[in-house]
């Protein structure tokens, strides 16, 4: 049984590293924004300072003892994280009889990504939930900060490491499923969405409308696009005949790439250029997952960019 090696993130000790100097910009940097002082515990009162805002004034104590007390706050977790990994049959390519880090498919590389973002934010003891969906939601847990709940979320992405059969068929809802978890997460989460985006042509627009969902119920979002780049993006292949299987509808089709390429390029670049502009205009990250680099290429230049942005 194909498990998360513990060792693999051990490097993510480094998360010493980044706990000291990224965490001022990732973590806390997200606790500063949107997320700051929405979720407090009060503490004690100390004597109001002549010329500080009076927004933590306890009136009622005024009333009773004629003198300014402000209110003091412990601050809690601050940060929901909602991880949602797009499970439909594309994310199964390319097909490997086992897939592991050195060599992963979309999906293994995608639970790779999520465990190693699960283990920083446990050490920031923020909470985190899981949604796993394909043209339904096939899992969804709330965000939970405590440990039991963490080794619970380790458990759930190493079963969905288990290789699937081929014939195994599961569509992309992905606009759908995104309209629905978006009514389901807390409000004003940190959402990562873990997928190829290879929705149906027809569904392309609804799919951005799910995007924007999350924006408006006040939620950042992250979208890390993992695809193949060499061979779906760039489409590079011998000009020999091939055999090309749809792993979502199992349709096959016989011919030479160079007959495809110049127009199926410029296809996906059309692709590329719209999911770039609308993240742009609903200020959504957009983080570009070649599987053919490291987790740790894509997830280092990820936690440096949000230390940015803050």
């Amino acid at each position: 049984m194909p498990v998360l090696d513990q060792s693999q993130f051990d490097r993510y000790s480094s998360l010493e590293f980044l706990a000291k100097q990224v965490v001022e910009g990732f973590i806390t940097g997200l606790h500063k924004s949107p997320f700051h002082g929405f979720s407090v515990e009060f503490a004690e009162h100390r004597l109001y300072n002549s010329g500080e805002s009076i927004r933590n004034i306890d009136w009622k104590l005024f009333g009773r003892s004629d003198r300014l007390y402000v209110k003091r706050f412990e601050e809690e977790t601050n940060l929901r994280c909602q991880v949602f990994i797009d499970t439909s049959s594309s994310m199964y390519y390319p097909v490997i009889a086992r897939p592991d880090i050195e060599h992963p498919n979309k999906i293994t590389f995608s639970i790779y990504l999520t465990a190693a973002l699960l283990f920083l934010l446990r050490k920031q003891r923020d909470a985190a939930g899981l949604s796993f969906f394909s043209d339904n939601v096939e899992l969804h847990t709330q965000c939970k900060s405590n440990s039991v709940h963490y080794k619970y979320l380790y458990r759930e992405l190493e079963d969905l490491l288990h290789p699937v059969s081929p014939e195994t068929r599961k569509r992309t809802a992905l606009a759908q499923v995104i309209h629905e978890l978006a009514e389901r997460i807390h409000q004003r989460s940190l959402v990562l969405i873990f997928s190829d985006m290879f929705e149906n042509q027809d569904g392309t627009e609804e799919m951005f409308s799910a995007l924007q969902h999350l924006k408006h119920n006040k939620h950042e979002v992250v979208l890390f696009h993992v695809v193949d780049k060499k061979k779906e993006m760039d489409f590079d292949y011998e000009n020999r005949p091939y055999k090309f299987i749809d792993l979502e509808s199992g349709q096959e089709i016989k011919l030479f790439p160079r007959e495809v390429k110049e127009q199926y390029l410029r296809s996906i670049e059309k692709f590329r250029k719209d999911l770039i502009l609308r993240c742009g205009q609903y200020k959504i990250d957009l983080v570009e997952a070649d599987i053919n680099g490291s987790f740790q290429q894509v997830l280092l230049p990820y936690l440096v960019k949000r230390s940015r942005l803050f």
